[in-house]
């Protein structure tokens, strides 16, 4: 006993374990009576005894065994934790307790299993008993059994699953114990108590004596429905109930009812094994199915046959198979095979069920063509083949191939087909039979019951009589309305004989069943679950939903009770209840109508009627009139009186008064009575005939309107648009479109038949008559509001001229909403249970529009030769077949679902090796989607599950196209049609990692759009789980994305307890996800009502004022309040309209709103401060990530708790996304109304945006950006500036966005960042800007680089950052980047910052690879870009916004920055930047709305301007008052009006529209000649030197390229430029004030244009070129000398520089510096010689006197040497004094240069007296020391001696003796031939007489033509090399001279001052240049002005050389001409008039 005594005292779980059974009986004992006594389930106490439950069970001893389970029972069924022992604890009943002969034992361990079962665990415990059949043990199988047949009969079908018992039936039936077959019997019974027959098909192959002792006990059982007698924990609502009924005596009423919920059909199908008959198929199968003999064809028909007796095939590829039967179906001539095969279809079909679906659409044409055949049994097989077919399938995919051959000839196959038709809509119910298949079936049937052919008839009636009773009468009635009575009695009366498959009831019962669960979920889904105002939305709904929604449920009642009680019921449907009885209102006699209209109107009245006397008529109209209004609805005999008034002289009526009142009437009648169609037929015509009419118009269409409301509006439509078009009147025509353009938008758009329309329009268009045509594009206009952009498609075989019309009109209409219909039915709505059904209808109306596309059938072009070309062993012959499918496509354009042989054959190149063909095979399939729409439905099965296995393909691009092509597949089908079947589990079963991610993401993303998914969404379940394990970590995460959107329709529930097959450790792991995921499970969408979609029906416009602009209607606030117009009728309706219309998220209950009428932003002060200090203190995270962590997130919801409303946090934080898009609606309502709330909280607010910018939802992101597009605004509007913390935590996340895929976002973003640049500066956004363009996403980097594009172009170089070299460099880097987008807006950028900068760029960018060098110089060459006006910034220093406080940039920033926003838009907005926008630099901006609005109110203020008649000159550039004064930096107050005016046109200048350039330069050239207006130009000739050569290098480089330009026009835009410039360069003062930076440009461009070869073309070319001389010596002569010689220096510096540049252009900059050179004697005194010698110097460092010498010609260095020289000799010693402005002079070779010189010149001074100063400094260099000339001479006869240059050698010989007159060259002929002699003298002759002769032709000094060819490669026409020899011999100024006084002296002139000028004319006339590719415009009249100026120049041989002699005086030849200018330019305004 004293072991006792120890044991005893040990505590209940440690005796349970003792190794003393006493101890361990006595510890059962007391653990059994603790069990009982703990109440709370779950108490702690419970855990302890978790691990020792099975030892409990499984006790060695059988007495402690015994005790021990009943402890278990007890454990089992009190402690919550007991589910978690369930697998070790029935495994150790199993093994350990099944087999103990103590009875007691047995019935203990099945109690156990059974409360494992009560308490949830019925899965794992059939699992543990099923393995428990294979034990060895008999005893334990038998007990396994009884258990599992125990569980079975006590908790039913429904929890204990029966396919794995029914699975190893027949191996127990096997078992060599009788007691297992016994028991396995009793299995069976009990199983089929439960499935009845669906249990004999898994049976039949066991023992036949077995199976007939089973037979016999099944008949035993009771008919009566099993009921569950014990009941789950989850299940004591059921269980309550189940034991009241069993107090009250057994079934009592409503028992049926439950019954059916208890018991789930079983199909036996799926209790059955799939067999794999493929392999099966003999090998030969396909040969002898092709064979001759029929014989073999049967024996091969055969053995498929035997193969499809399997009830269950298992999935495969049977397309092959499924090919060759349905072509021995359609082509085989024995019938006795055709139905054979059609009993193998019949068998595939029956044994794959769903899986065969995707043949269906290819047999059934087939099956249906073939029912010609007269054989009952070929008929019957045919039968049901595509009755089994159908069942595969549904009605909707075959549709389109059922109702094709519904036009059949053959009767037979007519009434076969209807047949079938009637036995498909058995198996419909109301849901699968909508509106949109019931309305083409319909109308196909309507034909036949009027078909000749008795059969016919009986079979349609048949099929409408089955529509009938599926969808009920108030679904099918409307498509019913032109039926006769007794021909819709006799489909009545066929209805009520209808059976339906399902035994559904008929009508609306379904209907009602259906909508009642519905109205109790629909809200629990759309809040979080759990939410108390939850729970009362569904108690509130559920009720008011029922009520309306059982009402309209019935068949409407008959005649006028249902329109009256209409309000109370369906409303609009109701009132078509009535309508059906009225539309047969009889035809009434007009005996009748007499009698009738005598009863209800005065006598008198009827006589007066048809009165000769027309004031009698108009008597008996008022008299009528009054009648009419005092007569009551119910007595008024509409018919009668509208007969009445078409009676003689009716509508033919020729007094127009009379004629009104009768109009009036029949309005009032429509009104008041009960009006039907066959009086408004009556009147209709006459209505027509009158709608023309001016005086009575109003009345018919008055009248139209109230019988359009009466009898509907769609008849009445399609009436009088067939009447107005089949008469003559266009005013009738126009006025009846116009009409209905009115109506559509008063009625709405339901029910109109478009095509009806479409067809007229089409006339109506073509209409001769102008008023006609505007007419139908107006109703074309209002049809796009409803039909949208699809309606195009009808008329794009219009003319181009009319198809612009109807664009625009388009464009018009564009993003507007339909009005909310103001008339007809609609006003009656109650907005009850019918609202679905007519979201359904509009739906449809939209979705018509696609059906009534004409379809090409392509099927005749896909003959078997393509499709073998498709399959062929070479892939080239592949491709060739794929291309022609694509041309046949595109030819078709939309296309009929009938593709014949395509399908399979595009689904074989699928998995084509050559992935290319993949790629091209799926840009067919996406091409098919489109151009087959809605259609394609039918081939998703066989093509469209084919698209998803590519998905699997290891390269992204395939992918990346498989991806596109099935989501252009899904946006025609929808995607219930992927979703339904087990096609997607199988594909996401592949253990293919591309592939399970890819569909997985796929899903994730189209899953939250579906309000309901097919129930086999629940095949993917498992494969899901295992993608959550699956060993790649995208897939893991894929899977996790798509969880909460699986969970989202299939429910928590339903998935976890799916987890229950995975193993314990995976299974732990999937449920902790799933309680993730639970928690961010998003609500299913609401479901749409009419506001949705496209807001058709009744939209109330005021729904989007609460949400901001418009947004998605869904997604609104909180606010959206039911329409006051639907208020009207039903009571309590309104209320529940915001409940079941849509599903308002949880908290919309009125208390909740009065919570939330504070403010939503709290102002803490300091607040903000406080947060800086403590982000820069690293108190709080740096708002810094990649992506946001939990920590960032808190921080803000902490931040945000004491500045930010509690509700609207609570929004905020959601972790729903809805929750999100109601925060952001509130915040755009609160934006305007608390600013400084806003501003105060805006660092919080821009982070939790960035939170956003990390969703993945868009609505969300879409919400945001419109949200910060206002923020924005509001900003600048109240002057607030972002601070740096606001701007580093959010901009570089808004960057991040730029980069979106969506187009629209994209757009978005950058329209933010644009309106970012308005409160925080340009210069630090550029650096924000320029990190994205190192993003890895190349369309963010693309668009960084078009932003900073923009960024340049608006603010100038100097927003580049941290210095514009740098930024260069790194934009630059990306011309190289792979992504040919990035590529393009990399070039786009430069090429920008190129426009504004000028070639400087290059310097900037530094080394480019040659490769991407030559694509920007490519890119520079062709750029189409209009230079920008930002023209002035290079000038200016700072961009517009450096912030400053100071009130001149506040107020800057407030007067333009707005205007700056907009202008920056449409630069970006402009396609690829190729459209410049005129924007002004800041100073110069001008409010262009302003300008648009009020054209004639604003006055400019320059001084006189407007006396000049130039009002249409200035009408296209209004020139406003500015708004803002005292800005510019550049102009004193006084000036500042006319400063910006003037800066307004000149910034035109530069326009890229030729016509406005001209304009301005027009304006600018009147105040240029006028003196005492010229100075206003003062202060701004460099900016309008840089306007005009920069509309010179566009002209160069686009205009000239464009083909599409006049080139009249061009030269008509040079000529201005240069008269312009003309002009200017004669006022000496604002000559002098253009800068050296300038003048260089401008000399660059002009010398570009005389080198253009294209403009020499041009007709009035050689007069441009000629001017431009003119224009150059004006420039040379008047502009600052110093400035202009100091920018020749530079030019010719980059032109040697530059590898580009020709060597024309050097030649002639080189021409420019001599004449200067000419010049210098007079303005030596004038020039800054400091600054020269600066210039000079630099040149010599970049060129030193080596490098010179290597260039090819000689004359850049003669040109330096003869400038050195000429300042040498005019300012003697003295020059050297000169170098002050050089830092360090040994880097040139300057000043030791002129030392020489200097030492030169003295010794030279006293042996030479010169004649000029000109040819005094030219001769210090000529005099060569002897030696040289000998040498050059040696040269020159070395040249003469050889062939080629004979010709080149005598030139520069004559040249040398002109030069050097008294050169001997006797030594050098001596030594030659006689020959040679004479030869070289006459040579030397002809030269003379030759340039002697020439003197008069226009070139004024020319080399001889043939020179010229020697000299010059380029044929250019007479070249005058003028200035200086083509060899580069240095030529000085004298050799003119002397040519020159042989010119005057011939004409008789005196030659006396001719050294003191010489025009450039005669140096720079026609200079000879090659191309340099260029384009400019220039004005006639000028040109002409300048031919004659030219004339007189040779002509009268430089007369104006004598009077300009002092240079001050301006030529008078030049003063005629500029005279000349002017008038012609006066001329030319007048003719512009």
């Amino acid at each position: 006993m004293g072991d006792d005594s120890e044991w005893m005292k040990l505590p209940i779980d440690q005796k349970c374990e003792h190794k003393l059974w006493k101890a361990r009986l006595n510890g059962y004992e007391e653990a059994l009576k603790l069990f009982e006594k703990i109440d709370d389930e779950k108490s702690p106490e419970w855990s302890k005894y978790l691990g020792l439950i099975k030892k409990f069970v499984i006790d060695s001893n059988a007495v402690a065994q015994l005790k021990g389970l009943e402890a278990a029972l007890a454990y089992v069924e009190n402690a919550h934790v007991a589910g978690k022992t369930t697998g070790e604890v029935v495994s150790g009943v199993v093994n350990k307790v099944f087999n103990q002969p103590k009875a007691r034992a047995k019935e203990l361990g099945i109690d156990i299993c059974l409360m494992f079962v009560e308490i949830e665990k019925g899965e794992v415990v059939q699992e543990e008993l099923l393995k428990g059949l294979d034990n060895k043990n008999p005893k334990i199988i038998v007990a396994c059994i009884e258990t599992l047949r125990r569980a079975l009969s006590e908790f039913g079908s429904k929890i204990i699953s029966l396919k794995p018992m029914i699975k190893v039936l027949p191996k127990l039936f096997e078992s060599r114990e009788k007691a297992v077959r016994d028991e396995a019997k009793l299995l069976a019974v009990e199983i089929y108590r439960w499935i009845r027959d669906a249990l004999r098909p898994p049976l039949q192959n066991i023992n036949s004596v077995q199976l007939k002792d089973l037979e016999e006990e099944w008949v035993k059982l009771p008919s009566s429905v099993p009921k569950q007698t014990r009941f789950l924990r989850s299940q004591q609502e059921m269980k309550a109930k189940f034991e009241q009924q069993q107090a009250a005596g057994g079934d009592a009423d409503g028992g049926g009812d439950d019954g059916d919920e208890a018991v789930p059909q079983v199909d036996a199908y799926e209790l059955l094994e799939a067999v794999e008959i493929l392999s099966k198929l003999p090998k030969d199968f396909y040969d002898k199915i092709e064979a001759k003999k029929w014989q073999e064809r049967k024996e091969a028909l055969e053995a498929v046959e035997v193969l499809v007796k399997n009830p269950k095939l298992e999935a495969g590829d049977y397309a092959d198979l499924v090919k060759a039967l349905k072509k021995v179906v359609g082509k085989d001539t024995n019938v006795m095979l055709v139905a054979l095969a059609a009993k193998c279809l019949a068998g595939l079909a029956t044994g794959l069920r769903k899986k065969f679906g995707q043949y269906a659409s290819q047999v059934v044409p087939t099956i249906l063509e073939k029912f010609k055949e007269k054989k009952s049994q070929v008929v019957q097989a045919l039968q049901e083949a595509i009755d089994a077919v159908f069942l595969t399938t549904t009605l909707q995919n075959l549709s389109e191939d059922i109702l094709a051959v519904m036009d059949n000839k053959n009767p037979t196959i007519k009434q076969q087909t209807s047949l079938f038709i009637a036995r498909s809509f058995r198996h419909c119910t109301p849901s699968t039979l909508p509106k949109s298949l019931l309305k083409p079936f319909c109308a196909a049937l309507l034909k036949h019951i009027n078909d000749s052919a008795p059969e016919v008839r009986d079979a349609a009636f048949e099929a409408l009589a089955t529509a009938l009773k599926v969808a009920g009468e108030k679904a099918v009635n409307p498509f019913l309305t032109d039926v006769d009575k007794l021909k819709l009695d006799r489909i009545k009366e066929c209805a009520e004989k209808v059976e339906l498959a399902a035994g559904g009831k008929a009508g609306g019962g379904p209907d009602r069943k259906e909508n009642r669960p519905m109205a109790g979920k629909a809200p629990v889904l759309s809040g979080a679950a759990g939410d108390k105002d939850t729970k009362e939305n569904v108690v509130k709904s559920g009720p008011l939903k029922k009520v309306p929604a059982a009402k309209a449920g019935g068949p409407p009642k008959k005649g006028k009770q249902a329109a009256a009680g209409g309000g109370g019921s369906a409303g609009t449907k109701g009132k078509k209840g009535a309508e059906t009885k009225e539309i047969f209102e009889p035809e009434l006699s007009i005996e009748v109508c007499e009698e009738k209209a005598s009863a209800v109107l005065p006598a008198s009245c009827v006589q007066q009627l048809d009165s000769s006397n027309w004031k009698e008529r108009l008597a008996c109209m008022e008299e009528f009139q009054k009648a009419v209004e005092l007569m009551d609805k119910t007595e008024m005999p509409c018919q009668a009186l509208v007969r009445m008034l078409a009676k003689k002289p009716g509508w033919k009526e020729t007094n127009f008064q009379v004629m009104q009142i009768k109009l009036h009437i029949v309005a009032l009648v429509a009104q008041k009575g009960t009006f039907s169609k066959t009086s408004a037929q009556i009147v209709l015509d006459g209505l027509v005939d009158k709608m023309g009419d001016v005086k009575c118009g109003n009345n018919a269409k008055e009248a139209l309107t109230a019988i359009a409301e009466a009898c509907q509006l769609p008849w009445t439509a399609e009436q009088i648009m067939s009447m107005a078009f089949s008469q003559k009147n266009p005013k009738n025509q126009s006025e009846t479109l116009n009409w209905l353009s009115n109506a559509i938008k008063e009625f709405g758009f339901s029910g109109l038949n478009v095509k009806a329309f479409i067809s007229n329009v089409k006339t109506a268009l073509a209409a001769t008559n102008p008023a006609v045509r505007t007419s139908a594009i107006t109703l074309l206009g209002v049809l796009y509001l409803y039909v949208g952009p699809s309606l195009r498609m009808f008329f794009e075989d219009e003319k181009p001229a009319l198809l612009s019309q109807i664009d625009a009109e388009f464009e018009k209409m564009q993003g507007q909403t339909p009005p909310a219909p103001t008339r007809g039915t609609s006003r009656h709505t109650v907005g009850s249970g019918d609202d679905g059904e007519e979201g359904e209808d509009q739906e449809e109306a939209g979705n018509d529009v696609v059906d009534l596309l004409p379809r090409a059938d392509i099927s005749d072009k896909i003959t078997s030769e393509l499709v073998s070309k498709i399959g062929d062993k070479n892939w080239k012959i592949r491709k060739e077949g794929l291309d022609e499918v694509t041309s046949i496509i595109n030819e078709a354009k939309f296309i009929q679902p009938n593709i014949g042989e395509l399908a399979p054959a595009l689904k074989s190149r699928l998995n084509d090796s050559n992935k290319i063909l993949v790629q091209q095979t799926l840009s067919i399939l996406q091409q098919l989607a489109s151009a087959m729409g809605p259609n394609i439905k039918q081939h998703v099965k066989n093509l469209g599950i084919s698209i998803i296995t590519v998905l699997g393909d290891s390269k992204s691009n395939v992918r990346a196209a498989s991806l596109a092509t099935v989501n252009a597949w899904t946006e025609q089908t929808g995607m219930k049609e992927w979703l339904e079947g087990e096609d997607l589990s199988e594909e996401l079963k592949k253990e293919n990692p591309f592939l399970r991610q890819e569909l997985l993401g796929w899903l994730a993303e189209k899953l939250p759009t579906l309000r309901t998914v097919p129930s086999d969404l629940f095949f993917c379940v498992p494969h899901l789980y295992s993608c959550l394990e699956d060993r790649n970590g995208d897939v893991r995460k894929k899977a996790q994305d798509a969880l909460p959107f699986f969970m989202m329709h299939l429910g928590f529930e339903k998935m976890a307890k799916a987890t229950g097959k995975l193993k314990p450790a995976s299974k732990d792991q999937v449920l902790a996800m799933l309680e993730k995921a639970k928690a961010n499970m998003p609500a299913k969408p609401a479901p749409l009502t009419k506001t949705s979609s496209r807001a058709i029906g009744t939209a109330p416009a005021k729904c989007q004022t609460s949400s901001g602009s418009g947004e998605d209607f869904m997604a609104g606030s909180v606010e959206t309040k039911p329409d006051p117009k639907k208020a009207k009728t039903g009571g309590t309706a309104p209320k529940t309209k915001g409940i079941q219309g849509k599903k308002v998220p949880s908290k919309s209950n009125l208390k909740e709103d009065d919570d939330r009428s504070g403010p939503i932003f709290v102002i803490v002060p300091g607040g903000k401060e406080q947060r800086m200090k403590d982000e820069k203190g690293l108190k709080i995270l740096k708002w810094n990530f990649t992506t946001p962590r939990d920590e960032y997130i808190e921080q803000l919801k902490t931040q945000m708790s004491s500045c930010v409303a509690k509700w609207l946090q609570d929004e905020m934080f959601h972790s729903d996304f809805q929750h999100h898009n109601k925060a952001l609606a509130v915040m755009v309502e609160h934006l305007e109304s608390e600013k400084d709330g806003v501003i105060s909280c805006l660092d919080l607010i821009l982070k939790w945006l960035t939170l956003r910018f990390f969703d993945t939802n868009t609505s969300v992101l879409m919400k945001a950006l419109e949200y910060l597009k206002l923020l924005f605004i509001m900003l600048n509007q109240e002057e607030y500036h972002l601070t740096e913390n606001e701007a580093t935590s959010f901009i570089p996340y808004l960057v991040l966005k730029v980069g979106e895929p969506k187009d629209v976002i994209r757009r978005d973003v950058r329209a933010i960042l644009n309106r970012m640049c308005l409160v925080y500066p340009a210069s630090k956004m550029f650096t924000f800007i320029m990190e994205g363009t190192k993003s890895k996403n190349s369309k963010q980097r693309a668009e960084c680089l078009e932003e900073l594009g923009c960024l340049v172009e608006s603010y100038g170089m100097n927003v580049c950052q941290p210095t514009p070299g740098k930024a260069l460099k790194e934009m630059a880097v990306h011309i190289g980047d792979r992504d040919n987008t990035v590529r393009n807006a990399a070039l786009n950028t430069i090429v920008t910052v190129y426009n504004v900068h000028g070639d400087q760029v290059f310097k900037l960018i530094g080394n480019l690879s040659e490769k991407d060098m030559s694509m920007l110089e490519e890119r520079i060459k062709r750029s189409a870009k209009r230079p920008n006006a930002a023209l002035a910034r290079q000038v200016e220093e700072k961009p517009q916004r450096i912030q400053s406080v100071s009130a001149n940039t506040n107020m800057l920033r407030k007067g333009t920055a707005e205007d700056m926003s907009s202008k920056l838009n449409q630069a970006r907005n402009m396609s690829g930047h190729s459209e410049a926008t005129h924007t002004v630099p800041r100073e110069f901006q001008l409010d262009l709305d302003e300008i648009e609005n009020d054209n004639g109110t604003v006055r400019c203020e320059m001084p006189a301007l407007v006396q000049h008649k130039l009002d249409d000159i200035l009408e296209p550039v209004l020139i406003p008052e500015p708004k803002m004064r005292a800005v510019s930096p550049h102009f004193d107050d006084m000036h500042s009006n006319t400063a910006s005016t003037i800066n307004f046109v000149i910034s035109q200048v530069a326009s890229g529209d030729i016509n406005t350039s001209i304009q301005a330069l027009a304006q600018i050239d009147e105040v240029l000649r006028q003196e005492d207006k010229a100075e206003a130009m003062s202060g701004h000739i460099d900016q309008f030197l840089i306007a005009t050569f920069m509309q010179l290098r566009l002209i160069y480089n686009t205009h000239m390229a464009d083909e599409k330009l006049d080139k009249d026009e061009i030269v008509k835009l040079y000529s201005c430029i240069i008269g312009n410039m003309i002009s200017l360069f004669q006022i000496e003062s604002l000559a002098r004030e253009a800068s050296a930076g300038v003048l260089k440009d401008l000399m660059h461009g002009l010398i570009t244009l005389m080198l253009d070869s294209r403009v020499e073309d041009l007709k009035e070319g050689q007069q441009v070129i000629r001017s431009v001389n003119l224009l150059v010596v004006k420039v040379l002569e008047k502009s600052d000398q110093t400035n202009i010689l100091s920018a020749l220096l530079v030019l010719l510096q980059d032109s040697l520089l530059a590898t580009a540049s020709s060597p024309k252009f050097s030649e002639l900059v080189m021409k420019c510096l001599w004449r200067m050179v000419r010049l210098l004697p007079e303005t030596i005194n004038s020039i800054n010689l400091d600054r020269i010698m600066l210039d000079m110097h630099i040149f010599m460092k970049v060129f030193p006197k080596e490098k010179l010498k290597q260039c090819k010609s000689e004359l850049p260095i003669r040109t330096l040497k003869t400038l050195i020289h000429t300042l040498c000799k005019l300012k003697g010693p003295k020059i050297l004094d000169h170098l002050t402005m050089i830092d360090n002079k040994n880097e040139s070779e300057l000043e030791a240069h002129l030392c020489r010189v200097m030492k030169h010149s003295l010794d030279q001074t006293g042996s030479k007296t010169e004649k000029g100063t000109e040819k005094g400094a030219s001769r210090i260099d000529e005099k060569s020391p002897k030696a040289k000339v000998n040498d050059i001479l040696a040269e020159i006869f070395k040249k003469i001696g050889s062939k080629e240059n004979t010709k080149e050698g005598l030139a520069e010989l004559y040249e040398y003796k002109k030069k050097y007159s008294d050169a001997d060259i006797e030594p050098f002929l001596k030594n030659s031939s006689q020959f040679f002699q004479s030869y070289v003298e006459r040579g030397l002759r002809l030269i003379e007489m030759e340039r002697e002769g020439k003197g008069r032709i226009p070139s004024s000094t020319g080399v001889s033509p043939q020179m010229e060819g020697s000299c010059i490669p380029t044929p250019t026409n007479t070249v005058s090399s003028s200035i200086g020899n083509s060899n580069g011999e240095e030529v000085g100024p004298s050799v003119y001279l002397e040519r020159l006084k042989i010119l005057r002296q011939r004409c008789g002139l005196d030659n006396a001052k001719q050294e003191d000028r010489q025009p450039l004319t005669s140096q720079l006339s026609k200079p000879s240049i090659p191309t340099v590719a260029s384009s400019t415009d220039m004005l006639h009249s000028k040109l002409s002005q300048l031919r004659e100026s030219r004339e007189q120049y040779q002509h009268i041989d430089m007369d104006s050389n004598q009077t300009n002699s002092s240079g001050t005086t301006t030529s008078s030849t030049t003063a005629s001409n500029i005279d000349d200018l002017k008038k012609r330019l006066e001329r030319i305004k007048s003719s512009r008039k």
